[in-house]
């Protein structure tokens, strides 16, 4: 049986979960390097694999995910099987908690954060996981119209409240969606500014 104590800190566990920076961890496992400093500087797994290669950008996107989903699941076996009323803004509270230990890690001194993109994934695969799969199909597509990762991620974000809503007809899981699509679109600010100037690196450059 949850306690109290369970709830209260799950939330905090979550961010201290997503502050976990893979991608500098494995980095340094395959090359010595220092992710912050090579490549775009991003500790996340696109960057990894430019770096490190594809089994250091697999390992970096698994991790990545895992920050997300493993704090939903276990929130999920919290509420139980017929969740109050307040369920799905504690749920998304631990969403939230986890994204934002990604972008701003405390182990890293609240800075040098990833995008969000792959936590984001992590925690709608538990909330929505058809949601999830609305956005990777528009993340593919926008891969193979633009072969560039920031814009399919950026497509994705921008999709994801929309189909969180129609597939869970939840103002609070949407308003969630909506929140991390705006700051996921924000982190990606020099992104959008190299692709207007069409200086962006490809998917596989």
């Amino acid at each position: 049986m949850p306690t109290v104590l369970t709830f209260i800190l799950l939330p905090p566990a979550a961010y201290l979960v997503g502050s976990i920076p893979w991608g500098l961890i494995f980095i340094r496992c395959f090359h010595s390097a220092d992710i912050r400093r090579a490549g775009s500087g991003n500790i996340g797994a696109t960057n990894a694999r430019r770096i490190g290669g594809t089994a250091a950008g697999l390992l970096t996107l698994a991790g990545d995910i895992l920050k997300g989903l493993v704090p939903l699941l276990l929130g999920f076996q919290l509420v139980g099987p017929q969740p109050p009323p307040w369920a799905a803004a504690y749920l998304s509270l631990l969403a939230l908690a986890a994204f934002l230990g990604h972008l701003f890690p405390v182990y890293l001194r609240f800075r040098g954060g990833g995008k969000g993109v792959a936590t984001t994934l992590g925690c709608f695969l538990a909330i929505s996981p058809l949601a999830c799969l609305v956005a990777l199909l528009v993340f593919i597509l926008f891969i193979c119209l633009t072969s560039r990762v920031s814009a399919a991620s950026l497509a994705a974000a921008a999709i994801l409240p929309l189909a969180v809503w129609e597939t869970t007809v939840n103002p609070v899981f949407t308003a969630c969606a909506a929140l991390m699509a705006t700051m996921m679109v924000w982190r990606h600010s020099a992104n959008i500014r190299r692709l207007l100037k069409g200086t962006e690196p490809r998917a596989l450059g």
